[in-house]
Parts: structure tokens; sequence; C-alpha cells
């Protein structure tokens, strides 16, 4: 009896890790795209590193948030959750992550 329950409890634990996972790649997906949609000039790269950029976004995005605003949908964004504040955040930190990295590699001739 106990080793079934042990079972059970590993194939959640394993289910939910799955599907945090699935929720960082939609999100990261969703805010990346968006980010890169409304910030002006181009931004070159796939969908790998514009899902990068988006949980990345999210990242910053929602510790950002939190920390200034104290937010709860900031700190949503911060673990992958999927709403419309952590989408929001996550797009601003993907924006500011895409500013930032225009400053690192402008070239000067």
């Amino acid at each position: 009896m106990r080793l079934s329950k042990q079972v059970n409890h590993n194939l959640t634990e394993g289910a939910v890790l799955v599907s945090n996972i699935i929720a960082w790649l939609i999100l990261g997906l969703i805010a990346g795209a968006l980010a890169k949609f409304f910030y002006p000039g181009q931004q070159g790269g796939g969908i790998v590193s514009t899902i990068i950029l988006g949980i990345l976004g999210a990242v910053v995005g929602g510790y950002l948030g939190q920390i200034l605003l104290g937010s709860s949908s900031a700190a949503a964004a911060s673990v992958g959750a999927l709403s419309i504040g952590s989408i929001v955040f996550a797009v601003l930190g993907a924006m500011l992550l895409i500013f930032l990295w225009g400053l690192l590699t402008r070239r000067t001739v």
C-alpha cells in the first residue's frame, strides 16, 4: 500500500514538472513574439531565440515588477504562470532585454 502511494506521488510530481515546462515555453513564445513585434527595428533569431527571449523577459520583468510595484502579476510572470498580467510583465522584460542587447552589441565605426 505504501509503495503505491509513493509511485502515485512521484507520477504527480513528474506531471507537474512537465506542465510547468510547457507553461514556461508557451509564456516564452508569446512574450518573445510580442516583444519582437512591438519593439521598433529589426531583431533577428528564430523561434528558439524568441522563446528564450520571452522566458528571460518573464524572469526579468517579473522580478523588476515585483520589486518596483509589488505586483502579484509580476510575481506570476517570474514563475511562468499564464495570465494577462504575467504576459504583460514578460513582454516588458523581453523588450528591456532587446534594448540592452542592442546597447551591448552596437558597433561604433
